[in-house]
């Protein structure tokens, strides 16, 4: 490479992992297509060998196979690692949406399911952490909040690392974009639907959607709060949605 050329834009990988040879074949073809690099796993043994050798960005994986599923896989990743990962699962309860999610997943699309509705939501998860490929708008990236210090606790949106008296707390990608979502304006409810909208990429169909949005809360709350069954961060507005302390409570420094 000589002197002043640009570096090469380096690909995003997605980790498909999947049972049915047709899923991963079809998904495969059109994520190169968008600009991904995929590597692809059969079972859940071979998701956790793929992932370790080739640590992906981002992780697509079916709920029900063989050998290992999907649940126990997603609980073997949260041990180690923050990467995001997208559920696919013919069961469509309400019931194994909130497991999923509950487990630490960012998304969770129930067969079948579009392609491009995957594509969109992938790009979505990504583009919020700088790791979407070249035609995700930058319009659609969520405002970093620079560092905000709660007393001993340190949101620091440069980093997308929070910390407690030094020691670091391990959130998803999504648990901390709805952590920069509610402290954006600080003493405002955001409800639940704008919630679902502004992380998801998709306005709620039935009542049952926005439980997705009360998942992740609750797991924010007991990963952040003293007493998460009475939150001092983040608040509940009945009936609406959720709203964060107010500026005359937190100090913010935008710059640090």
């Amino acid at each position: 490479m000589t002197e002043g050329e640009a570096l090469p834009i380096q690909q995003p990988t997605v980790l498909v992992v999947d049972d049915e040879p047709a899923v991963r074949r079809v998904l495969a073809m059109r994520l190169e297509v968008a600009g991904y690099r995929v590597v692809i796993a059969e079972d859940g043994e071979e998701a956790l060998a793929v992932f370790a050798r080739e640590q992906p960005d981002l992780v697509v994986l079916d709920v029900m196979m063989p050998k290992l599923d999907g649940f126990a896989v997603c609980r073997r990743l949260r041990a180690e690692s923050a990467v995001p990962i997208i559920f696919l699962s013919a069961l469509d309860a309400i019931s194994e949406k909130v497991a999923g999610l509950d487990l630490g997943a960012d998304d969770y699309l129930s067969k079948p399911f579009s392609p491009k509705e995957l594509e969109a939501r992938i790009n979505r998860i990504l583009g919020r952490v700088g790791r979407g490929n070249a035609s995700q708008d930058p319009r659609e990236q969520l405002p970093g909040l620079g560092v905000l210090r709660l007393g001993d606790l340190v949101v620091d949106s440069n980093r997308r690392q929070v910390t407690r008296a030094g020691e670091r707390i391990a959130l998803t990608y999504t648990e901390f974009s709805l952590l920069e979502l509610l402290f954006r304006e600080p003493g405002c409810v955001v409800p639940r639907a704008e919630i679902l909208e502004q992380l998801w990429g998709y306005p709620p169909r039935r009542a049952a959607d926005l439980r997705v949005v009360d998942v992740y809360v609750a797991r924010l709350r007991g990963k952040l709060e003293p007493d998460p069954r009475n939150p001092e961060l983040i608040l509940t507005v009945r009936g609406t949605g959720y709203a964060s302390q107010r500026v005359g409570e937190m100090s913010l420094a935008a710059g640090a």
